[in-house]
């Protein structure tokens, strides 16, 4: 006989079995929790990524850094709350809460200025300090507090194929002298048109901001960014700077800046080569260019078998040895006959002076 409940029993046992599998199957994995990645790292990477949040590079004990300032952070995040919506269920933190997290998170430090005293002539500190220590307390906040990525940034994918391009344009660099006669002279042309504009480029700035220094007083150098090592490309051709806010210069300075600008300019115009020293630095240097375009493979294995038929066409060591002593020989033989040419005359010479001697007697 069956007990009683006994069905039941085993019924309720295959309904809890049932809602935990059920529940289990619900909870995520932990290996699936471990994959899934932070959403605080999205968002910082998202962030530093962005074009419209200002950043700097700098050094930060003996290690270069990039780093941005907290009021920067701030109106960043207040024009872009877009970005929030990475955050998923933290997206309604305020932006100082989210500046703590990522700092106990340690994808941010907080960093401070090194120079803490106002260099002469200057009115406040630098804006965007080049040399950073580690901040006491390691809290967000907007006044005056600069903060540095710790975390690796990914490569870009124009990075990525950058890195593979070096390595062939520095092989082409190498075969420069066996390209086509047209080739050479466009790279030629191109390079010389590239480092010219650099150049007049560098000059221009360097002209007007002397003109305006010397004349009214004025710190401007037009395209401020071109010198820059980390710049965006849009930065890179700014052409108009920020305010100068230094302080104005002396006129004694400016004087005295102004005298040595004139000297200089008489001194490079007085030793100025003339045009004849011009015409021949011209000509070596056409040359040494006319050399470089007109090599070519073809042109140097026909010289070198040209090297080749005229050693082969020279006789052996012996014969050639044999050939140096019959010339010498016969180099030699005008010697001795001029010798006794010399000689005789001084025969002749002697009986005339002795009859000479005779008459006089």
């Amino acid at each position: 006989m069956k007990k009683p409940g006994g069905g039941g029993g085993a019924a309720v046992d295959k309904k809890r079995s049932r809602r935990s599998y059920g529940e289990s199957s619900t909870e995520t994995p932990p290996r699936k929790q471990a994959a899934k990645k932070d959403v605080f790292q999205i968002f910082a990477e998202k962030v530093r990524d962005h074009k419209n949040l200002e950043s700097r590079w700098a050094v930060l004990q003996e290690t270069r850094v990039e780093y941005f300032r907290g009021k920067d952070f701030v109106s960043f995040l207040r024009n872009h709350p877009d970005l929030k919506n990475i955050l998923e269920s933290d997206r309604n933190l305020e932006i100082e809460d989210i500046g703590d997290i990522l700092l106990r998170k340690n994808l941010i430090v907080r960093c401070d200025r090194v120079v803490k005293t106002l260099r002469p002539g200057k009115k406040k500190l630098s804006t965007w300090p080049a040399h950073l220590e580690l901040f006491s307390e390691q809290v967000f906040s907007d006044n005056d507090a600069f903060f540095a990525w710790t975390f690796v940034n990914r490569w870009p994918l124009w990075q990525t194929l950058l890195s593979f391009f070096w390595p062939v344009l520095t092989i082409a660099i190498c075969l420069f002298p066996v390209y086509p006669h047209r080739c050479k002279l466009f790279i030629l042309y191109f390079c010389a048109g590239l480092l010219l504009l650099i150049l007049t480029l560098l000059l221009l700035r360097a002209f007007v901001f002397g003109s305006l220094w010397i004349l009214l007083g004025k710190r401007v150098w037009i395209f401020p960014n071109i010198l820059a090592e980390e710049a965006t490309l849009k930065e890179l051709f700014q052409f108009w700077p920020k305010k100068d806010e230094d302080e104005r210069p002396k006129w004694t300075a400016r004087l005295f800046y102004t005298i040595v600008a004139v000297v200089v300019i008489l001194l490079l115009r007085h030793h100025a080569p003339d045009e004849a020293a011009r015409a021949r630095y011209q000509k070596r240097v056409s040359n040494i260019i006319d050399d470089v375009l007109e090599w070519s493979p073809s042109l140097a294995l026909s010289g070198m078998m040209e090297k080749q038929t005229v050693f082969n066409a020279t006789d052996p060591d012996s014969n050639v040895t044999d050939g140096s002593k019959t010339t010498t020989e016969q180099t030699a033989q005008p010697e001795d006959v001029e010798g006794d040419i010399i000689t005789d005359e001084h025969e002749v010479e002697q009986p005339i002076e002795n009859s000479e001697d005779t008459d006089h007697q």
